[in-house]
């Protein structure tokens, strides 16, 4: 394709031609900020193509012009000290509606140029060239031009004509590139702001899971999502039965913000509850012309709000709270941002559930302690009076220690969830009676099943009964080593009992309750061996792992 020159004898006095209307195409300008490259700053791949370009050419001038939809801006330029103009004062806007390089040999005598205000006021510019900045998709950017203030009859070689278009086209290149890259840094940036998201679930998540208090859940995850995406506050705030009014306890703000706890209004804010009780995430990039607070955000401004997301937190599937973050600025947030914060309300939900169940489980717990422990006063009371009249007293007061032992594990399960116990807490309750420094506890945390709690508090029970009676603490200085641990091989919870400082012991004479009881071993599986030394008892109970600790 050739290159088009024009010399044509402008009319007397002309006006300024007419902007081809191509340079308002939404499409074109859509293109243009694509490439986000207007007002950056400059670079030298930019700046050494105009430097060719008026090599080749000989020309004092070379721009790389980009024509927007109210200007020229220059983002190289070189022999031409202003980085913009109006599109008055444009050439390049007519290179736009050209397929080809433009060549206008003198501009005074071109009915699109002649008015033009540089070619009839200074720098008095004469000659112009330009090549169209087309990219793959057939929008033209701007141009790549060179400018004369000498007419040049004879325009351009063709060489210079060639070496023109392609520069152009090394222009786009250009731009291609550089897009490339801050799509490549904007995919590495976005990643480590996923990194950053997903770390921040997990460190809810953590809390979560060791918090005791639904305050310490919603302020810890309200600092966390504020840190992470920025925002000016953030918080948790409980909603009335007719979604009208949120009453909010506490929030988090940075240093210049101030808080918002207290009683708020939906409708003083705007049109923001029937989002809410819907149950819908509310998202407001903007509350001055968000068509939901445009109408007055003066409240909102007051706080420092200028954008805003809310989501409810449900409790049962009603609505029950309201998690929102602020911010100071306006504020569009990806997908990934209301996917990120929705995990987070979610976590709070579960965190909250799990608070309250363990909190009803604590009130249930204590009135059936309660009721339990009546229960087992009356068992002995009937005991004491059934058996009465019997001659062995030993074997009455064996028998009710038995029922205390069972009471002191039941105490322990309901403690916590009645699910599980911690095997240095059955221990201690089992042996804090006969004094602590008589026994010398090893062994790490482990929490053990319900069954598994009730036999070994029986097992104790007799262990140490025997031992008071003729072992290591029938006198003042035997001691009981009791240690505990997991045999990883055939995986399998081990407790050893070894006696030491007491009376040489041997084998009972007769088996009776008590040495069954030992016999039958943790959790009625067996697994008992038994020696007698003249240091004292060793006994060692082994038991399946995970039958200890099936609930």
């Amino acid at each position: 394709m050739s290159d088009k020159t024009s010399s044509a004898a402008p009319a007397e006095h002309a006006a300024p031609s007419a902007i081809p209307s191509y340079v308002y195409d939404p499409e074109r300008l859509k293109a243009l900020d694509g490439y986000a490259i207007l007002d950056t700053e400059p670079e030298p791949g930019f700046d050494d193509i105009v430097q060719l370009a008026m090599f080749i050419c000989e020309a004092p001038v070379a721009l790389v012009s980009l024509v927007t939809s109210d200007r020229q801006w220059f983002k190289a330029h070189a022999g031409f000290e202003p980085c913009e103009t109006d599109l008055n004062s444009s050439v390049c806007a007519h290179v736009l509606v050209e397929r080809d390089v433009l060549v206008i040999n003198d501009l005074t005598k071109d009915r699109r140029t002649s008015a033009n205000p540089l070619v009839m006021n200074d720098p008095g510019i004469r000659f112009y060239a330009g090549a169209p900045l087309a990219n793959a998709e057939g929008h033209v950017l701007g141009s790549l031009c060179v400018i004369d203030t000498t007419p040049r009859p004879q325009g351009l070689s063709a060489a210079q004509v060639a070496g023109l278009r392609q520069l152009a086209s090394q222009v786009i290149s250009q731009l291609e590139l550089r897009r490339a890259v801050i799509v490549q840094r904007g995919y590495i940036v976005e990643q480590q702001r996923a990194e950053v998201r997903r770390n921040a679930l997990l460190q809810i998540g953590d809390k979560l899971r060791d918090a005791e208090s639904m305050d310490e859940v919603t302020q810890f995850a309200s600092s966390i999502v504020a840190a992470t995406l920025g925002a000016s506050r953030a918080g948790f705030g409980l909603l009335s039965e007719d979604g009208e009014y949120v009453d909010i306890a506490q929030d988090w703000t940075s240093e210049d913000q101030i808080s918002v706890s207290g009683r708020h209004r939906f409708a003083d804010y705007g049109r923001l509850a029937d989002d809410l009780i819907a149950g819908l995430p509310l998202v407001i990039s903007d509350v001055t012309t968000d068509e939901r607070t445009a109408a007055d955000p003066s409240r909102l401004l007051k706080l420092n709000i200028r954008s805003l997301i809310n989501l409810v937190v449900f409790d049962h599937g009603r609505p029950a709270a309201l998690f929102f973050v602020h911010f100071d600025t306006v504020t569009e947030w990806p997908q990934e941002v209301l996917t990120f914060l929705r995990n987070v309300a979610d976590r709070v939900e579960n965190g909250v559930a799990r608070l309250k169940a363990e909190r009803q489980q604590r009130v249930l717990n204590h009135e059936l302690s309660h009721r339990m422990k009546n229960t087992m006063a009356m068992v002995q009371a009937v005991a004491r009076q059934t058996l009465k009249g019997l001659d062995d007293k030993a074997a009455v007061d064996a028998f009710v220690d038995r029922l205390h032992a069972l009471s002191a594990a039941h105490d322990v399960l309901l403690a916590g969830s009645w699910l599980s116990a911690d095997l240095r807490e059955v221990v201690g309750n089992v042996t804090a009676a006969l004094g602590s420094d008589r026994f010398k506890l090893t062994g790490a945390a482990m929490t053990i099943g319900p069954r598994a709690t009730l036999s070994l508090s029986l097992l104790l029970h007799e262990l140490s009964t025997n031992a008071v009676k003729y072992g290591a603490l029938s006198n003042d200085l035997g001691v009981v080593d009791l240690s505990w641990r997991v045999d990883d091989a055939t995986k399998e919870l081990v407790i050893d009992w070894r006696e030491s400082g007491g009376p040489t012991v041997g084998p009972p004479s007769q088996k009776g309750f008590g040495s069954r009881l030992i016999a039958m071993g943790l959790i009625g599986t067996g697994g008992v061996t038994l020696s007698y030394h003249t240091s004292g008892l060793h006994g060692e109970f082994r038991a399946p792992l995970l039958e200890v600790q099936a609930s």
